[in-house]
């Protein structure tokens, strides 16, 4: 008997969250815009191609990607 209360008030909390996401962030409740580096295709492109061309001067070529600040180790096609 209490177990529907509890997955009806878990997925009643699901969908407040979820619209109070939708509204703050996508609505921009509090204002902002959303930064031209995050939708423009051409900015992520150069910045690829800069991170590629970066000099290092030690250890195994790492591909650096801005957005979640995580090194990704690149193997060359010949290994």
């Amino acid at each position: 008997m209490a177990g529907k209360y509890i997955i009806g008030s878990i997925v009643g909390s699901f969908a407040i969250a979820y619209v109070c996401d939708t509204v703050i962030s996508d609505g921009k409740l509090f204002g902002g815009t959303t930064p031209s580096t995050v939708t423009n295709t051409l900015w992520r492109k150069e910045t690829d191609k800069k991170f590629q061309a970066w000099p290092r001067t030690a250890g195994p070529p790492v591909v650096m990607n801005p957005i979640s600040r995580q090194n990704y180790i690149v193997k060359s096609s010949l290994d």
